[in-house]
């Protein structure tokens, strides 16, 4: 008797642990508070820029321009091609010009929404009046903040020489610039 007792307690047992495993609450995984934005830096982009270009002994001169580009990224590095137009004002020292400038990039993204890079390329600039055209060079570093998945603020400052430049670098370069991502 005493065995059959224990063999229904055991049976009980059982069956009643079965029974409490399939009503056991097994919590889902929290949603996260911050849902990640998805900002991110590859592919084109397009914007405005503004600053000024600096020669020694020379006054300042403002200028204005446009900037077109593609970055590619393989987390965390980032490269990418971009052409810039720009518009030198007239000043006491320069007359008036236009400049295009190809460049190379190379980075890296630091955060989903901040990036720094390294600026190298090209140029050509024709300028108003009987002044000369002529090519010239840059390198440079920058910086974008992505404000929004399509919207970024960034800064860049370049040294920039010429094809018969006495010095290596002749001139810098510093622009502000407003970017929309696509």
């Amino acid at each position: 008797m005493l065995r059959k007792l224990a063999l229904a307690a055991a049976a009980v047992a059982v069956t009643g642990s079965a029974a409490m495993a399939a009503d056991l609450y097994v919590p889902e995984t929290p949603a996260p508070i911050v849902e990640a934005s998805g900002v991110g830096f590859e592919g084109l982009y397009t914007g405005v820029q503004l600053g000024g270009y600096f020669q020694e002994d020379y006054d300042t001169q403002a200028f204005v321009g446009g900037v077109v580009g593609y970055n590619f990224t393989a987390d965390p590095v980032l490269v990418g091609i971009e052409l810039q137009g720009n518009y030198y004002f007239e000043n006491d020292d320069y007359p008036a010009a236009g400049e295009i400038l190809a460049l190379g990039k190379l980075g890296f993204v630091v955060t989903d929404n901040f990036a720094v890079y390294a600026l190298g390329g090209f140029g050509y600039v024709w300028q108003d009046e009987d002044a000369a055209d002529f090519s010239e060079y840059a390198l440079g570093v920058g910086a974008e903040l992505k404000l929004t998945d399509e919207v970024g603020l960034r800064g860049d400052i370049l040294a920039i020489g010429y094809e018969d430049g006495v010095d290596t670098f002749d001139a810098a370069r510093a622009t502000v610039g407003v970017l929309w991502h696509f």
